[in-house]
C-alpha cells in the first residue's frame, strides 16, 4: 500500500457506496465515489495506482458496458465488480475481460479488500512497466541516426566486423557507436539491449 493510491466505487445506491468507501477508509485506503459511470469518466483516473469498484448492474450504461468502453478509450484500470445479481455466464465474461474479482452482493468485507488489494498491486505493476517504457523511449529518441543502425544489427546478432561491412564503416567507429548506444540505453548487457531492441519494435520511433 502507498499513501497514493486510490479505489474508485460506481454504483447508484447510496448506502452501498457510503458502505464500501467507509471500508476501505477504514483501512487507510483513499476512496472516492460516484452515482454513475459518466460522473467517473468525466473525473478520469490518476497517474497515481488505483482500481475500481463497479456495481454491475447501472441504469444507462452496464458494468460490462462501460469495462469495454474503458478497454476502447485505452484507460487501463482494474475492476472489481460487485452485483445483487449475479451468474456464472456473467462473472466469466467480466473475468475474461480482465476483472480482478466478481463478487455477489451480499459479499464478505475480507474478499473485498482483497481483490482491492489485488487491484492496486496490478495497477502499481502496469504505472511502472508504463515509465519504464516511457523512459526507454526517451532514451532511444536520443540516439542518432546512425546509433540507431547499429542498435539494430548489434540486436540481431551481427558482429562489430559485419556491421562494419554493412553500414560502410570502419570496425572502430562502430565500436564507439555501439559503446554509445549501450550508454544512452542505459543497458547493462546486451541481453537487456535485446529486450529493449524487441521492445521498441513494437512501437517503432517515428
Amino acid at each position: 500500500m502507498t499513501d497514493s493510491d486510490m479505489v474508485f466505487v460506481i454504483d447508484d445506491d447510496e448506502s452501498v457506496r457510503d458502505a464500501v468507501t467507509n471500508l476501505l477508509e477504514a483501512v487507510n485506503i483513499r476512496a472516492q465515489a460516484f452515482a454513475s459511470t459518466e460522473a467517473f469518466f468525466r473525473r478520469g483516473r490518476p497517474d497515481t495506482s488505483c482500481c475500481l469498484v463497479l456495481d454491475l448492474q447501472l441504469p444507462g450504461t452496464t458494468g460490462l458496458q462501460f469495462q469495454q468502453h474503458l478497454h476502447r478509450a485505452q484507460i487501463e484500470i482494474p475492476i472489481v465488480f460487485i452485483t445483487a445479481y449475479g451468474d456464472i455466464p456473467t462473472a466469466m465474461r467480466a473475468v475474461k475481460a480482465g476483472a480482478i474479482e466478481f463478487l455477489t452482493k451480499p459479499f464478505q468485507k475480507a474478499d473485498l479488500l482483497s481483490a482491492v488489494y489485488r487491484g492496486l498491486e496490478k495497477d502499481r505493476a502496469y504505472l511502472q512497466q508504463r515509465a519504464e517504457s516511457a523512459a526507454m523511449q526517451a532514451h532511444f529518441a536520443d540516439l542518432t541516426n546512425r546509433e540507431a543502425e547499429v542498435m539494430d544489427l548489434v540486436t540481431e546478432g551481427l558482429s562489430n566486423k559485419e556491421i562494419a561491412w554493412k553500414l560502410d564503416l570502419s570496425e572502430p567507429t562502430v565500436k564507439i557507436h555501439r559503446s554509445r548506444v549501450m550508454q544512452k540505453m542505459q543497458a547493462g548487457s546486451l541481453p537487456e539491449l535485446v529486450r529493449m531492441a524487441d521492445r521498441l519494435r513494437q512501437n517503432p520511433r517515428q
